[in-house]
């Protein structure tokens, strides 16, 4: 049995899109023998106007994703560090403790909701998150009055800038996308170039079987319209339709900090 998984993938690749091109590529090429238009147009073109500006902009796309990643575990970190500090830095204090708690989770849930949003409705979220750092630099601010030392109060408003850093960098990747004019000519292009290359293909069916007339046009059509819906999943790795999204969950990083916060308070 096919795993469900796997061919919801595929079929994420090869969509309608796919098929329409591919469509009118084989009509293309049909038109072409039946015309008796042949020609041995150069692959070069090809490489050009389509695979060059697809393998650019997955790349984009990718290292997009991969920095998202990365921004995210800094957030996480940086926050879980302070609430460590905050248990073992300084006298315990219950009522502390659930303010940053409940402030992380602000923070976490605002941001989530806001890269999953548009951005014409980004606006309160991100006011949510800048409130919920203002509450953690409350927080930071009650344990220097309960004692923490200024080299450790340094320490703990650096943890504070860099989940600020983290999150302007996800704010801005969520925002920008790769280059749009790019994406437009590869797009123009991979609608165009299997039509065009009719006579390319009737120029590669002499010589071969009825039955494998139409395989180089679809195998062109299918390859690029592919590579383009990857670059589409790729393009927005938040919006929690691809494989390869960044999954926020503030309640699975809530349940991992109290299992934190819980263990055994080191000795000082």
């Amino acid at each position: 049995m096919v795993n469900r998984q796997y061919l919801s993938g595929v079929l994420r690749v090869v969509n309608m899109k796919s098929v329409l091109i591919s469509a009118l590529a084989v009509l293309s090429t049909w038109v072409s023998i039946k015309l008796h238009a042949k020609a041995n147009f150069p692959l070069t073109l090809v490489a050009t106007a389509i695979v060059f500006p697809l393998v650019f902009s997955i790349n984009t796309a990718y290292n997009r994703r991969e920095k998202s990643l990365e921004e995210y575990g800094a957030l996480k970190a940086n926050g879980r560090a302070i609430a460590l500090a905050s248990r073992d830095w300084v006298k315990k204090d219950a009522k502390r403790d659930k303010e940053l708690r409940a402030a992380l989770l602000q923070l976490f849930t605002a941001t989530q909701k806001m890269v999953m949003s548009p951005l014409s409705e980004r606006d309160p979220h991100e006011a949510t998150v800048l409130n919920a750092f203002s509450r953690i630099s409350g927080v930071i601010e009650k344990m220097r009055k309960a004692g923490l030392s200024a080299t450790e109060c340094s320490r703990t408003n650096q943890y504070l800038a860099r989940m600020m850093t983290a999150f302007e960098t996800i704010k801005h990747i969520h925002k920008y996308r790769t280059p749009r004019t790019l994406r437009a000519f590869s797009d123009f292009f991979i609608l165009i170039l299997p039509i065009l290359y009719g006579p390319y293909f009737a120029y590669l069916s002499e010589g071969v079987s009825t039955a494998l007339f139409f395989v180089m046009p679809i195998l062109f059509a299918l390859i690029f319209t592919g590579l383009s819906n990857i670059q589409d999943d790729l393009e927005n790795p938040f919006d929690g339709i691809g494989k390869d999204d960044v999954a926020f969950d503030p309640d699975r990083y809530l349940t991992t900090l109290d299992m934190a916060l819980s263990s055994k308070r080191p000795a000082r």
